[in-house]
C-alpha cells in the first residue's frame, strides 16, 4: 500500500532528539575548521556541546594549503581550540601554517599531547621544535611531513620524548639527482630506541643508516622506505630485514595507500635546496575532502592577522546562532 504524506510526516525526526552522546560522536567527525566555523551554529544545543572541552581533546585544522586566500587566520582559529580543551589535548594536527610561536603555544598549555603531525610547516625552525620538545614529554606519535627540518631536531624529539613509538619523516621522493644522506637515520638510531613504527618515505638513507636504525631499535616492528631509492633489499640484507620486521615497506612497493602526493619527482637538475629534500609547493598535492570557502557562514568571523588574541564570544541575539571576532584583545577562552 503506497504510503500518504501524513504517514511520510510521521515518519521525520528532529536531530534534537538525538541523545547528546550521539550528536558528540557525530560531531567529533568532523574537522576542528568545520566545528568552529559551521557546526556550533547549527543550534543552542550544538554550540554547548562543540564547547565541551572532551570536543578538543583531539584537533586537526587540515586546509588546502591557500593561506592567502583564506578569510580568516587559521593561527588564531588553533589557539582558540587549544584554549576550549582547557588543558585536555591529546591529539593536534598542523597543515601549512604552525610556527615556532604556536607551538609554544600547545606546549605551555598542555603537557599531556600524546600525537603531533606536521604537515609541511616550513615555518618551524629546528629551535622550535627543539624547544618545543622540552614541553612533550608524553609524546608517543610524530610526524614531520614536508618540512625543512634537520637530524638536530630529531636528536632533540628523541632525547626530550622518551616515549616516542610512532615517527614519521616524509619528503618527496626523487632518483635524479642521486644523493645519500644518513644524517636523518642516525639521528634516530642514536636518540628514538623504543620506536615500533617508523615512515620515512622518499628519505636519502643508505643501507649503513638502515642497519644502524635496525641495531639500536629493538622494538621496530614496521618501517616504510617506499622511494628510499638508496635502499638495496636484495640478498643476505634484505633477508635479515624481511625476518626482523614484521610490515616491511620496500622502496618499490605500491604507494596507492600513502596519504599524499606519492609522484616520484626525478629531474636532470633541481636548484640546490629541493636536492638537498626540501619541498616544492608546486609540485605538491594532497588527498582530501575540500572545505566549501565559499559557505556564507564563514562571512561571520573575523579573523585579521593583528595580534594573538583568542575570540570574544557574542551571542546574536535574533538567532540561535555564536559569532566570533578574532581581531578582539581579548585571551580568555569561551
Amino acid at each position: 500500500m503506497a504510503t500518504t504524506s501524513g504517514d511520510s510526516s510521521d515518519q521525520v525526526r528532529n536531530w534534537l532528539e538525538l541523545p547528546t552522546d550521539v550528536i558528540t560522536v557525530i560531531l567529533l567527525k568532523l574537522g576542528a575548521i568545520e566545528i568552529l566555523v559551521s557546526a556550533q551554529k547549527v543550534c543552542t544545543l550544538w554550540r554547548k556541546l562543540c564547547k565541551a572541552p572532551l570536543m578538543w581533546r583531539s584537533i586537526d585544522m587540515c586546509n588546502l594549503g591557500d593561506l592567502w586566500n583564506m578569510p580568516y587566520d587559521l593561527e588564531k582559529m588553533t589557539m582558540h581550540a587549544i584554549d576550549r580543551s582547557c588543558g585536555g589535548l591529546v591529539d593536534i594536527s598542523l597543515w601549512y601554517f604552525a610556527t615556532d610561536e604556536l607551538l609554544k603555544y600547545i606546549t605551555d598549555r598542555t603537557h599531556n599531547l600524546k600525537r603531533l603531525r606536521l604537515i609541511c610547516c616550513n615555518d618551524v625552525s629546528d629551535e622550535g621544535l627543539q624547544e618545543a620538545a622540552k614541553g612533550l614529554p608524553l609524546l608517543e606519535d610524530l610526524e614531520i611531513s614536508y618540512s625543512q627540518l634537520s637530524d638536530d631536531a630529531i636528536e632533540a624529539v628523541g632525547r626530550c620524548c622518551p616515549y616516542l613509538k610512532s615517527f614519521k619523516f616524509n619528503i618527496t621522493g626523487y632518483r635524479r639527482p642521486h644523493t645519500e644522506s644518513d644524517e636523518e637515520a642516525l639521528a634516530i638510531a642514536k636518540n628514538m630506541p623504543e620506536l615500533c613504527h617508523l615512515q620515512l618515505f622518499g628519505n636519502k638513507l643508505t643501507n649503513d643508516g638502515l642497519k644502524a636504525i635496525l641495531d639500536n631499535c629493538p622494538h621496530l616492528e614496521s618501517i616504510d622506505l617506499r622511494q628510499c631509492f638508496n635502499i638495496n633489499l636484495e640478498g643476505s640484507f634484505g633477508k635479515l630485514c624481511a625476518e626482523r620486521i614484521k610490515n616491511l615497506r620496500r622502496p618499490l612497493d605500491p604507494t596507492d595507500d600513502y596519504g599524499f602526493d606519492a609522484t616520484v619527482q626525478d629531474a636532470e637538475s633541481f636548484d640546490e635546496d629541493y636536492a638537498s629534500g626540501g619541498y616544492d609547493s608546486d609540485n605538491f598535492s594532497f588527498e582530501y575532502d575540500r572545505y566549501d570557502y565559499a559557505d556564507p557562514d564563514y562571512d561571520d568571523y573575523n579573523f585579521s592577522s593583528g595580534g594573538s588574541s583568542c575570540p570574544d564570544y557574542v551571542d546574536n541575539p535574533f538567532t540561535d546562532y555564536a559569532y566570533y571576532n578574532f581581531s578582539s584583545g581579548a585571551c580568555s577562552s569561551p
